[in-house]
């Protein structure tokens, strides 16, 4: 599915996370893929190489450094992630309502328990 974009699955992970949720810090979007800072690094370093991501430094903080799509990263996002959402709706389709919902609430625990594990604040 994701190959087909000529992208690997941690590179749609995060430039889906900066589809949905904007400029992030790049310590923020490790915790939210739950991948190492090392990880991200990598992840980033192909993308910007793509031109479909930069690292922009917080005015503020010039510790923080933000990752942001690019226009060219949001075009590639835009035209991918409906055909994406699309193909992981069919795959579900296998399971009843009832079958997704208990599937759902099976997941969101596993999240929140590893979050509390690793001592990250759970919004609620």
């Amino acid at each position: 599915m994701i190959r087909s974009y000529g992208l690997t699955t941690p590179q749609f992970a995060l430039m889906e996370a900066l589809y949905h949720l904007g400029r992030l810090p790049l310590s923020e979007i490790g915790q939210k893929l739950l991948v190492t800072s090392g990880n991200v690094t990598y992840v980033m370093d192909n993308l910007c190489e793509l031109g479909l991501v930069v690292r922009e430094r917080c005015a503020d903080d010039r510790r923080v450094i933000y990752a942001k799509l690019t226009p060219k990263g949001e075009a590639l996002i835009d035209k991918t992630f409906p055909r994406h959402a699309a193909e992981i709706l069919e795959l579900f389709s296998a399971l009843s309502p009832e079958e997704q919902d208990t599937l759902r609430a099976l997941l969101k625990k596993l999240g929140l328990s590893e979050r509390a594990q690793n001592g990250t604040v759970v919004p609620t």
